[in-house]
């Protein structure tokens, strides 16, 4: 076997474990592909060990978290990439061990905060629910 020939079977291999679909060791899951140990998830692609999450792609270990990219043990996030270890978040990106954030960047170990910036508890919420309606 040359290089040519280890490549190409590489990509066949690649090519149907993709289109296979496969989801190993899950339960009730809908619409999902290429889940391992999942639960209770609906549209998802190629996470591991979620549960009742909904249209999320390469997460692991998270639940309830909706619409999230490559999030990992979190909880109740929406529409979040890349956050790891929290829960509350909403349109977050890179954010680690916080909660209750919506729209933020890069943030760890924060709490109550919006676009990157500190509220009081009373504040966020009120503010949330005004954007919230606001971003439909």
């Amino acid at each position: 076997m040359d290089a040519r020939e280890f490549n190409k079977a590489y990509k066949e291999l690649l090519e149907d474990y993709r289109d296979a679909g496969d989801n190993p060791q899950s339960f009730k899951l809908k619409d999902c592909r290429n889940c391992g140990s999942c639960m209770f998830c609906t549209g998802c692609d190629f996470c591991y060990r979620c549960n009742y999450c909904e249209g999320c792609e390469g997460c692991s270990e998270c639940t309830h978290c909706k619409q999230c990219t490559r999030c990992h043990t979190s909880a109740y996030c929406d529409n979040c990439d890349n956050c790891i270890n929290s829960k509350y978040l909403e349109r977050c990106e890179s954010c680690s061990d916080c909660t209750y954030c919506f729209g933020c960047v890069g943030l760890s170990r924060k709490d109550f905060h919006i676009l990157n910036e500190p509220y009081s508890r009373n504040e966020y919420f009120k503010l949330v629910e005004k954007l919230r309606k606001q971003l439909r």
